[in-house]
């Protein structure tokens, strides 16, 4: 089974693909809860140079505390995590985190349920980037 939502960019610049992702996640109910910029990081803690990397914690408020209610250390695997990532060649790769996989370790109906339908909420802001 993917773990991961995917759509590739081949004519689109990392900062606009960003911007898009920001925008499609806030039209879906998301917001960015954390950023990491994986490329500066480990430039700055390893002094390694890599592809622009960028994960965004996204939450869904409603849906995070659908999820907490049904099972409280849910929360270990909150937010969900979407990546913008320079795939090379000029393209730039968006990946969102199929929460429906990450769920699978859990066995609760309830909570699969809640996370088939952020993973189709997840579904609809990649579509829509």
């Amino acid at each position: 089974m993917a773990y991961t939502i995917d759509r590739t960019f081949g004519a689109a610049s990392f900062e606009d693909v960003t911007e898009r992702t920001r925008k499609a996640l806030a039209g879906h109910g998301f917001g960015v809860l954390t950023e990491i910029d994986v490329a500066a990081t480990m430039k700055k803690k390893l002094d390694k140079d890599m592809p622009s990397y960028l994960i965004l914690g996204a939450c869904n408020p409603s849906m995070a505390h659908q999820a907490i209610g049904i099972e409280p250390r849910i929360g270990a695997m909150l937010p969900c995590n979407v990546i913008i990532r320079d795939a090379g060649n000029g393209a730039v790769e968006v990946s969102a985190v199929d929460p429906v996989a990450s769920m699978q370790a859990i066995p609760n109906e309830k909570l699969t349920e809640v996370a088939g339908k952020v993973r189709e909420m997840l579904e609809n802001v990649v579509r829509d980037i």
